[in-house]
């Protein structure tokens, strides 16, 4: 399967696990799956990340994942001959970003769901696209923090 194969199905992953959320769930319900630790809640946010917004925010994120999805993608054309391991994690930036930015275009909001808390701590609910996109930063993170460094042994 081709990287852009794979982005289009991650994509729509994310886009059907939204969608079995909002079929299963309503707004605010929580359903706990392992109690006190992780609970599927069905939340929508308007803005962007832990919740961050402003005044026409919903179009300022957009038009930001727009220009940055193309640039990704621009990116990722230039680096085609690399390590696979870079460029999947460019495509998982990329599909991250595609999740969220359609439901921006079609609800005005992105649907959060999964929910995880130990004791008091809780965190911030999320979706699979925040995943895909923090996983995808940690692979670029690593490589060029740690794969690089081989690479340049390797030369020396």
């Amino acid at each position: 399967m081709s990287l852009l194969g794979l982005i289009i199905a991650i994509v729509s992953l994310d886009l059907w696990s939204k969608w079995a959320i909002k079929s299963s769930l309503r707004l605010y319900q929580s359903k706990p799956i392992i109690q006190d630790f992780f609970h599927l809640t069905y939340v929508t946010n308007d803005g962007m990340a832990f919740g961050i917004n402003f005044p026409l925010g919903i179009y300022v994120f957009s038009t930001i994942s727009v220009v940055f999805t193309l640039v990704l993608l621009w990116y990722l054309w230039t680096i085609k001959d690399q390590d696979f391991i870079i460029r999947a994690g460019i495509g998982l930036i990329i599909a991250g970003a595609v999740g969220n930015l359609i439901d921006r275009l079609f609800l005005g909001k992105v649907v959060d769901f999964l929910d995880f808390m130990i004791g008091d701590l809780h965190w911030y609910v999320f979706n699979f696209a925040d995943s895909y996109v923090t996983v995808g930063m940690c692979i670029m993170l690593y490589d060029s923090l740690v794969l690089e460094k081989k690479r340049e042994l390797q030369i020396d």
